[in-house]
């Protein structure tokens, strides 16, 4: 089932909508991997798993009536943590605006969800976004996953 993460969006979704797998089994297939991974990783910075279990349940509840909600129906992903995701931290790496939790959810997000997507997370930035690795004061660094000593690059 682990090759199944590697899968382009297009193919995952396509695979939901013929209900191969649930939008909820391949959210828990992320969420296991960033369990085991992340540790070292540092790439998920910010994880909304209850929402996206719950809007995982509703998608493969939509699709048991042959509903579906769009392009990305059912689609586990996460958003830059650049991204306005209302309710969770949105700080660019600034220490300063490690409080700011918008009400809103940024147009791209907003996007995304209108397209069936289900949001679980966000990951780490540079500071300001604005350089070749991913490393800020609020969330540290980020590893590549193939050599831990080595940047994964920037945003």
């Amino acid at each position: 089932m682990d090759a199944v993460a590697f899968l382009p969006a297009h193919e995952l979704a396509r695979r939901i909508r013929r209900k191969e797998l649930s939008s909820l089994e391949l959210l828990d297939l992320y969420l296991a991997r960033i369990d085991r991974l992340n540790p070292r990783l540092n790439a998920v910075v910010v994880l909304d798993a209850e929402r996206a279990r719950q809007r995982a349940r509703e998608a493969d509840a939509a699709l048991a009536r042959n509903h579906c909600w769009g392009p990305l129906h059912g689609v586990p992903m996460t958003v830059k943590e650049a991204f306005n995701v209302a309710g969770l931290p949105t700080t660019w790496g600034f220490e300063a605006h490690r409080s700011n939790r918008p009400e809103r959810d940024a147009v791209t997000v907003e996007r995304l969800k209108v397209a069936g997507a289900v949001v679980f997370g966000k990951t780490n930035v540079p500071a300001f976004l604005a350089d070749w690795q991913s490393f800020n004061p609020v969330y540290g660094t980020t590893c590549n996953p193939w050599d831990l000593a080595r940047t994964p690059g920037g945003s």
